[in-house]
């Protein structure tokens, strides 16, 4: 997942064979860092003055559905904030304009998935947690799952550097 600032550009562009549900997922992304700029100390005008490119890569294979939404809102919100996303972590997880995570599908082949490249966390939603039983016992004691409700949890997990303290309850 890439996301790139276009200065003086307009709304978003979505690249790399994406469909429609995935499409929308980058828009609620996009509208919920705008909603909630202040709190994650980003400025409003960015999102004024600016347009946003988000590509994924591997552009001949298409694309679709709500479970990169987690990923799409990472990359974004690592943008804005200038803020690494841990290189060590895959993520999945359907997102909301309230900024909850929701459950997907295929969580066994997304998590052996990030395993064979070489990746040791996951980022899940909490709802997805009976389907790691359908993990090999191997798999499950190498790995370490973060369980999340909230979109701020799991950016909370996936950018390490980002202020979150004024979230005394977790309100996103």
């Amino acid at each position: 997942m890439e996301a790139q600032l276009l200065p003086g550009g307009k709304g978003l562009t979505l690249t790399g064979q994406l469909g429609d549900v995935m499409r929308e997922s980058a828009e609620i992304a996009r509208d919920l860092l705008w909603a909630e700029a202040p709190r994650f100390d980003i400025d409003v005008k960015v999102f004024e003055s600016n347009g946003m490119h988000v590509h994924v890569p591997a552009g001949a294979i298409p694309k679709d559905g709500p479970s990169a939404g987690i990923a799409i809102i990472a990359a974004l919100t690592s943008l804005l904030t200038r803020k690494p996303v841990r290189a060590d972590t895959a993520m999945t997880g359907e997102i909301t304009l309230s900024g909850l995570v929701l459950p997907v599908g295929g969580v066994k082949e997304k998590v052996l998935a990030a395993r064979r490249a070489g990746l040791r966390r996951v980022i899940l939603p909490k709802a997805n947690a009976k389907d790691l039983r359908k993990l090999p016992e191997a798999v499950r004691q190498e790995m370490d799952f973060v369980l999340v409700e909230r979109v701020v949890e799991a950016l909370h997990d996936a950018i390490p550097a980002l202020d979150l303290t004024y979230y005394t309850e977790i309100t996103v």
